[in-house]
């Protein structure tokens, strides 16, 4: 039991570091670096020579208490920005999953009007194109149907219901599973996630481990954007921190959402069984629109 609680301490200490200090001591030093340069000598690196050699210098020169002391305050800075950084991370995920707050329901309204537009616009231009060679197509005339295909998937898997990319995603699954199989997931994934095996849980986990480390590194944007007011370069910094998290994201919530799907493809008849209103007896296969549909009301129970 001993061996277990170390374990977990240092697991625990390994979290802390590379998700709050390691960044946070990062960022302080960019601040020192913003207060050193300015905007004036944003790139004088003769400059920033001098300062690092004279602050370490003046570290030196402190007893040993206040060198102690000094590391201290700069770890509990660090981690204090990363908590704050932390607490910032939600806003970033409802920006980039949505429903967007009330006071920007307008905007949000539009991009999704927009994105759905354009989502019809190119399911119309398939369906001409199919419907132009319904018996033999050319290899050039399919190749283009497939493009156009392509373009619509990429888009938005299912007919677009939120501003942004990563949340019509999500949206999607949702719209997959009530539509082609009558299960609202709003209350039917928690009852699918405790019958799901380990192993499917599993990837499940770490996809959604993947998206929140990468909305926390975009959250770290913000306070490098902040210090744009003292040193301009800091832009670049907050570009390049705020592009990578992006990016990251999209592709866990690509490989989240997948799994999803898959998952319900493959266990929803499992649900089924479990909550009494199918038999994995019956054979195998995806869960029946009738079967998801008394999931459905089962698990809203009335609401």
């Amino acid at each position: 039991m001993g061996g277990f609680f170390q374990q977990l301490a240092k697991t625990l200490a390994d979290r802390w570091i590379s998700l709050l200090v390691l960044p946070g001591a990062f960022f302080l030093g960019a601040v020192w670096l913003s207060v050193s340069l300015g905007h004036g000598d944003a790139w004088n690196v003769a400059l920033l020579t001098r300062q690092i050699e004279n602050g370490a210098a003046r570290v030196a020169d402190l007893p040993s208490g206040a060198q102690a002391l000094l590391v201290v305050a700069v770890l509990v800075a660090a981690a204090g920005m990363g908590f704050v950084v932390q607490a910032l991370a939600a806003v970033t995920r409802r920006v980039w999953l949505g429903p967007w707050p009330r006071p920007f329901a307008p905007l949000a309204a539009a991009g999704t009007v927009r994105r759905r537009a354009r989502w019809h616009r190119l399911v119309e231009e398939r369906r001409a194109l199919e419907a132009a060679s319904p018996v033999t197509r050319t290899r050039e005339q399919q190749d283009r149907i497939d493009t156009v295909a392509h373009r619509i998937t990429r888009l938005a898997m299912a007919e677009p219901g939120r501003p942004t990319w990563m949340g019509d995603r999500i949206h999607a699954v949702e719209s997959i599973a009530y539509h082609r199989y009558g299960l609202d997931l709003t209350y039917g994934w928690s009852r699918l996630w405790l019958v799901l095996p380990d192993p499917a849980r599993t990837e499940l986990t770490a996809a959604h481990s993947a998206f929140a480390a990468a909305v926390a590194t975009g959250t770290w944007a913000v306070p490098y954007l902040l210090l744009t007011v003292v040193w301009w370069p800091a832009v670049l910094v907050a570009a390049g921190i705020g592009l990578t998290g992006w990016v990251r994201a999209r592709a866990a919530v690509a490989d989240f959402t997948t799994l999803t799907e898959a998952s319900l493809d493959l266990h929803g008849r499992t649900l089924a069984a479990a909550l009494g209103v199918g038999d994995l007896t019956e054979g195998a296969g995806p869960l029946t629109i009738s079967e998801g549909e008394r999931i459905t009301d089962l698990v809203r129970k009335g609401r």
